[in-house]
């Protein structure tokens, strides 16, 4: 077989109920040249394995565990055992639609400039599922969705990076920059995140581009447990976390967080009060409080606790 052209690659931890679709998605691209679709377990307790072996009788499909747990750790393995000069990263949870890859790989084919792309996310939810009145569409950005329109982007600013769900990266800019920082990314249950961020923050001083395309759509299974309120203010908090330890990457950090994030978390208290008569917006404001908590401890105990 020729050497792949773009190589499809889902990370996985316990997310059995999903996985299959998610595979069979890749499986049944319409792709007008060579690619591989590699599944990276990482230390899976549940159906995982089955679910991967009851469909690696076909060619394309390759089979990798990953011991050490965490979602940066696994798509470092996968771009490892990846054969192609692009990769194209796909949640365990999610489903790509048909030209997912053709038009990833015509992206990157036609600009060689290109370092990181992906596109439009939508929202699957389940049967007898619907958005509740309190989620705003800021909001709904926390379970995956992401649409920057119709036209093609090209991505000036970190906040607009493309999702991690529906991701695909230039394999020697990945090398160049040494791979997804093990330090960020979710672990388990641990939500931290902006690995993606700090990406198109890299590319972007690096002289490389980041691109938005509407047409490489994914799907995003919405898990019922997600769907109440507790879940949102955990990933809140995350995320403060998470911008907390982005900034200290960048050099950021210190004593000066402190009322940058007070101020944040004050601003935030103060909107959700005088939207009170609005659920959605009252809550999202709420959320973006509760995660500015999140961002204190991580700027106190890079203060108190600094490794020398």
């Amino acid at each position: 077989m020729p050497d792949p052209q773009i190589s499809a690659i889902i990370c996985t931890h316990n997310r059995d109920q999903y996985l299959g679709a998610a595979i069979d998605s890749l499986l049944s691209q319409d792709f007008t040249e060579e690619y591989e679709v590699i599944v990276v377990d990482n230390a899976s307790s549940d159906r995982t394995r089955e679910v991967i072996e009851a469909r690696l009788s076909h060619p394309r499909l390759r089979y990798v565990h990953e011991s050490v747990l965490g979602l940066s750790v696994a798509r470092n393995t996968g771009a490892k055992q990846a054969l192609s000069p692009i990769l194209a990263y796909l949640d365990d949870d999610a489903v790509a639609s048909s030209q997912w890859l053709q038009v990833l790989q015509s992206a990157f084919q036609t600009n060689e400039k290109l370092a990181i792309a992906g596109g439009k996310v939508t929202l699957l939810w389940a049967e007898g599922m619907t958005a509740p009145r309190w989620l705003s569409a800021g909001l709904a950005g926390n379970l995956g969705a992401y649409d920057l329109g119709d036209a093609v982007v090209y991505i000036d600013r970190p906040g607009l990076t493309p999702r991690g769900l529906n991701y695909s990266i230039r394999q020697s800019f990945l090398k160049q920059i040494g791979g997804f920082d093990v330090n960020l990314g979710r672990v388990g249950k641990n939500l931290l995140s902006n690995e993606e961020l700090v990406m198109t923050e890299q590319a972007l001083n690096l002289g490389w581009q980041v691109a938005y395309l509407p047409t490489a759509v994914v799907a995003h299974n919405v898990a019922p447990e997600r769907v109440q309120r507790q879940w949102f203010l955990h990933r809140g908090w995350w995320q403060g976390m998470s911008e907390c330890y982005r900034e200290q990457l960048a050099g950021r950090a210190g004593v000066r967080q402190l009322p940058h994030g007070s101020e944040k978390l004050l601003r935030g208290i103060y909107r959700s009060l005088i939207h009170w008569h609005d659920p959605a917006q009252s809550f999202d404001d709420f959320a973006y409080a509760y995660g500015q908590v999140g961002y204190l401890k991580a700027a106190l105990q890079g203060i108190f606790f600094k490794k020398n």
